[in-house]
């Protein structure tokens, strides 16, 4: 889409901007479940992102650089070391945008989760296949006080993590999901 107001010389081109109206389709596909909202994650889930891509990033840049220019070329090398790097400062910007994708909400009968920006998902999970509730946190997310809540269903393929919850708020809902899911019949 081309928008000639600024200068008939310079067009300026303009990217289509998604419907954000209550009412359009990709709104009403992700949405909480009626008489809810999304709980979204700790923003300390993007200090972690980002200090783990720069955990990652930076050996991988100095190390493989340095091992593919001495195998093929320094020029090569060089270029490993700058894609590598591209990789963290990518993950780096979009770590906020991450962050605001997860979101679960705690229905009736059912457990929603959401996630993802470039492919958007939306899982529902019924109480009564929750078999086991894990709460995990790797040192990293232990320094920043946050950490991961993983269920586990009757089908493997269900099973989902909500990452970068705040200690207190990953163990209420450990709690919450492990009562409803005795609660609530199996479904089988």
């Amino acid at each position: 889409m081309v928008d000639f107001a600024e200068s008939s010389k310079m067009p300026r081109l303009a990217a289509p901007v998604l419907p954000k109206e209550p009412g359009s389709p990709l709104e009403r596909a992700f949405a909480a479940p009626v008489g809810s909202e999304w709980h979204r994650l700790d923003p300390a889930f993007t200090r972690y992102r980002r200090i783990l891509a720069a955990l990652l990033a930076v050996p991988v840049a100095a190390l493989g650089g340095t091992a593919v220019g001495m195998w093929l070329h320094w020029a090569v090398g060089a270029a490993v070391a700058a894609l590598v790097l591209l990789a963290m400062v990518v993950s780096w910007a979009t770590a906020e945008r991450t962050r605001l994708s997860w979101g679960y909400a705690e229905g009736d009968s059912d457990f929603y989760l959401t996630f993802g920006t470039v492919i958007r998902q939306l899982l529902v999970i019924p109480y009564g296949r929750i078999q086991v509730v894990d709460i995990t946190a790797n040192l990293l997310e232990q320094a920043l006080g946050i950490a991961t809540v993983q269920v586990r269903t009757a089908a493997s393929t269900a099973d989902m993590r909500i990452p970068g919850l705040r200690l207190v708020d990953a163990a209420a809902l450990r709690d919450r999901l492990a009562e409803r899911g005795e609660t609530f019949p199996t479904g089988l």
